[in-house]
């Protein structure tokens, strides 16, 4: 039985090695994804929600603190519907979704160049209560939730993006940057 395990065990490793995965923080093509988010600047987003935006990609981005020399600007910006579900007969709603919208925009800090966008969205549903301040606090808590879930799913997009093999635009681009580089020396 032991030996039908590892056997098992040793054939799905070699599935996963031919199949090409790769690990989406690893080194992969002379890229380092954790290197590569250290060298990304978060622009301050509007409102509350923007704030712990914000701060939830500082700390996924850049643990070490903000980027000394940053390579990439990364801008959003966020919206926020609610809507109600669950009504009882007297129309009263007992639960409620709260949907977190993101619009993002990565690029080259030296040129300006846009080199990803995208979107996401989260929705996280609450409980509407009796009392408003325990549907207040469930709300807050909701709320607390989908900026976090939004900051990782954010951080996944952009480690995507990193680890993808380059195109030949972006290699031209890549070299015309590091060139300016020099001569600034």
């Amino acid at each position: 039985m032991w030996s039908f395990r590892t056997i098992f065990l040793l054939a799905a490793l070699g599935f996963l090695g031919g199949c090409g995965f790769q690990p989406l923080y690893g080194k992969h093509l002379g890229a380092y994804t954790p290197e590569e988010f250290a060298a990304i600047k978060v622009k301050p987003i509007h409102d509350r929600i923007g704030q712990q935006l914000h701060n939830h990609l500082l700390s996924l981005l850049n643990p070490g603190g903000r980027p000394k020399k940053p390579r990439y600007v990364l801008t959003a910006k966020v919206s926020e519907s609610i809507g109600s579900l669950g009504v009882r007969k007297s129309a009263f709603a007992t639960r409620a979704n709260l949907t977190l919208g993101v619009q993002f925009e990565l690029s080259h800090i030296s040129g300006g160049e846009t080199i990803l966008t995208g979107n996401e969205a989260i929705i996280v549903s609450y409980n509407i209560l009796d009392s408003d301040f325990a549907t207040l606090m469930a709300e807050k808590d909701a709320r607390a939730r989908a900026v976090r879930e939004l900051a990782q799913a954010i951080r996944v997009h952009l480690g995507a993006y990193f680890t993808r093999p380059p195109t030949k635009e972006e290699l031209q681009l890549k070299k015309q940057l590091e060139l300016k580089e020099k001569f600034r020396r």
